[in-house]
């Protein structure tokens, strides 16, 4: 097995609707998304032979989708009243709506999910809220099939 890993990172806010705790509480992290992708045998032909993947490629497509997350407010939808949402936006901020909770778990397969939809295969998806704590997502049978 062969297994390839990038990383990005971003900042950004997000609140967690109906926890009893801290993090209830409008709060910014500095998330690290480390992607992982696989394949039993290298690329045999072409510019990529002997690669699993471009590295290229991955990080860039890593790059953008955290770029699209970077300085802004994330929220769960519902979390919020519309007015908040319309004051918010009146004001300018770079909101982004989520239909799960805002978690480094859900983001962990939230991520993977839009790095599989490009055509990645993937191993796993590590996000860390904080330099010590991760959550990670990855399929059991993920490298097992295909390339």
């Amino acid at each position: 097995m062969y297994v390839i890993r990038t990383e990005q990172s971003f900042d950004s806010a997000h609140f967690l609707a109906g926890y009893a705790g801290k993090c209830s509480n409008l709060h910014g992290h500095r998330w690290r998304v480390v992607v992982e992708v696989c394949s039993r045998k290298l690329q045999e032909e072409g510019q990529l032979r002997g690669m699993v993947t471009d590295f290229g490629d991955i990080k860039e497509d890593l790059k953008e989708l955290a770029d699209s997350y970077d300085h802004a407010f994330i929220y769960e939808r519902g979390s919020l009243r519309d007015q908040t949402v319309q004051a918010l936006e009146a004001e300018q901020f770079h909101l982004i709506e989520v239909p799960f909770r805002p978690t480094a778990e859900n983001f962990a397969r939230h991520f993977y999910t839009l790095l599989r939809e490009k055509g990645y295969q993937l191993r796993s998806v590590e996000v860390y809220e904080t330099p010590n704590n991760c959550a990670i997502y990855q399929e059991e049978d993920s490298c097992s099939r295909g390339k």
